[in-house]
């Protein structure tokens, strides 16, 4: 054998040198130099479209909530040519919308500074939105007059104002007054995804099939989107666009076709979406609209909101005694790869993980989690406090985590 090895070495030793490989002509007529420009170009210019799409494009939208729910006609009120009283801001407010102060114009940011501006009349509401200032609202106007809108991806939870809740129950097949009691019992802050999906409005024990929103930062490097990792982060966008925004375009997943986990969707040709007769207004968005989310960074804790020296203890345990970092990861804090886990595994009920295609929970990224701390921990928020959190793992994997050192644990869950 070993006198084999020689003889080939040296046979390739003696064999004439090969050719060089002929340069690709497109190198020489685009020096490195060049190239690398085109990529921070084209990064400038994907960053800063997907921003005006995620704040900005309601993806043809208007024609489900202007057309069939005729949601502008509740917001603007019969004294505008709509439905009822109006909305005012303060209703608004109530829904979870947020005003963007850089989009209103500065005499009626002095207004509402000296706070002199009035939260309990429809006419503010209807200013608000000329002005592109109700974050996730995007109104068309005639004159004064509000003539449809639509929404973009920060709007959630408003449907339940529409006067025309019929497209909804007429998908679900149940009437409108159940419609109405399902929307209202979500609250601010969750969202279901899936209820147009199967149908699914409660849990077995009675709450809310609702999740929390699921953060839209923090998802560079995270490979899967959602709580039970329906796929990534573009396969989302695209979903929610065409099938919970109803905007006009192209969506496929055969998935969708099981009618037994998804009668809804499946009745509906949630998996063949293609928006017939029309312009498609959102396959040519999403490129820009990943790039962008995938550019978010999560929110940095402020530096009085936990205990620096009981943070750093608490990173010890996270890697060592808790066993936290097995799944979570740093600096991505969740596993690199397919992070998907059965809720046996977690010590928790499946009802959410069985909605979804593979029936697993998507370990969660845990940077900025801070800000969940109003809304509860985990995907339905079940969790109040990020101690309950690390009382439960410590229940279920048996760790004898000494109550000091679950306190300091917890800091250290504040400070990422």
């Amino acid at each position: 054998m070993r006198i084999a090895i020689v003889a080939l070495l040296a046979a390739t030793c003696s064999s004439p040198a090969p050719k060089e490989t002929p340069q690709n002509p497109a190198v020489k007529e685009a020096p490195a130099e060049s190239y690398q420009k085109s990529v921070d170009d084209n990064a400038r210019k994907m960053l800063d479209e997907g921003r005006k799409v995620f704040r900005f494009d309601t993806f043809g939208s208007e024609a489900f909530f202007g057309g069939q729910l005729r949601l502008h006609e509740a917001i603007a009120g019969e004294k505008h040519g709509g439905i009822g009283k109006g909305v005012t801001p303060r209703d608004a407010l109530g829904l979870g919308l947020r005003v963007d102060f850089g989009s209103i114009p500065a005499s009626l940011g002095d207004v509402i500074k000296a706070h002199t501006l009035s939260f309990d009349d429809p006419e503010n509401t209807i200013a608000l939105l000329k002005h592109d200032a109700v974050v996730g609202v995007k109104a068309t106007f005639d004159g004064d007059r509000m003539t449809t809108m639509g929404i973009t991806c920060a709007f959630c939870h408003s449907t339940t104002l529409a006067p025309n809740l019929k497209p909804i129950s007429d998908l679900l097949q149940v009437d409108i007054d159940t419609v109405k009691k399902v929307l209202l019992s979500w609250g601010p802050g969750k969202f279901d995804a899936e209820l147009n999906i199967d149908g699914k409005a409660f849990r077995p024990d009675g709450k809310p099939a609702a999740t929390l929103l699921p953060a839209a930062f923090g998802l560079a490097g995270v490979n899967l989107h959602t709580y039970s990792g329906w796929g990534s982060v573009t396969y989302w966008n695209a979903y929610v666009a065409n099938n919970e925004m109803y905007g006009q375009g192209v969506f496929f997943d055969p998935r969708l076709d099981d009618a037994a986990k998804f009668p809804v969707a499946a009745r509906a040709k949630f998996g063949h979406h293609r928006h017939a007769g029309a312009e498609d207004l959102i396959t040519s968005k999403l490129a820009a609209l990943h790039f962008y989310q995938l550019a978010i960074p999560p929110p940095s804790p402020p530096k009085d909101s936990y205990d620096e020296k009981a943070a750093k203890r608490g990173g010890e345990i996270f890697a060592s005694k808790a066993r936290c970092a097995t799944c979570h990861v740093p600096p991505l804090y969740v596993e690199p790869g397919w992070p998907m886990h059965t809720a046996e595994e977690i010590g928790i009920d499946d009802f959410q993980a069985k909605r979804s295609p593979d029936g697993r929970y998507r370990t969660t990224p845990l940077r900025g989690l801070f800000v969940r701390a109003k809304g509860g921990f985990y995907h339905d928020g079940r969790f109040a406090t990020l101690a309950d959190v690390v009382d439960h793992y410590d229940r279920h994997f048996k760790l004898g985590l000494m109550q000091p050192e679950k306190a300091d644990l917890v800091e250290f869950l504040k400070s990422l």
